[in-house]
């Protein structure tokens, strides 16, 4: 338990969203939105102009980023950088793919559910002997 990773609790931790306008808006009207004394935000809209480059730079400065304990990332936003997304292996930020409205979800792609399944068949395997 020492070594648990643990989310500051001397400001709350924040929810950060890599996603498609709807999508952000819907979020920051709920109240997710964030945007620090350095006029750092804690969201990325994703849009037709928006490269793969800018995306990868909004994810690593999220799972960089010490406040954020939760990224949602949209699918078809995740499989733009999905060599980062699977690569990615820290407990905190947490990383949830999300559908949107344009892009129906796809568990085949989803980083999350594909290592819960790769970790119950490793236990189902090491059962059997």
């Amino acid at each position: 338990m020492a070594n648990k990773p643990q989310i500051p609790t001397k400001n709350s931790a924040l929810i950060a969203v890599i996603a498609d306008e709807d999508t952000v808006t819907g979020f920051l009207l709920a109240g997710v939105g964030n945007v620090d004394i350095r006029r750092k935000t804690n969201y990325l809209i994703v849009d037709n102009k928006t490269t793969a480059k800018q995306i990868e730079e909004a994810f690593k400065e999220f799972t960089t980023r010490e406040d954020i304990a939760i990224v949602l990332i949209s699918q078809y936003v995740a499989n733009m950088i999905r060599f980062l997304v699977d690569s990615y292996n820290k407990p905190i930020p947490a990383i949830l793919e999300i559908p949107s409205k344009d892009h129906p979800y796809d568990p085949a792609h989803d980083s999350v559910l594909s290592r819960v399944k790769y970790l119950f068949s490793a236990e189902s395997a090491s059962s059997r002997f």
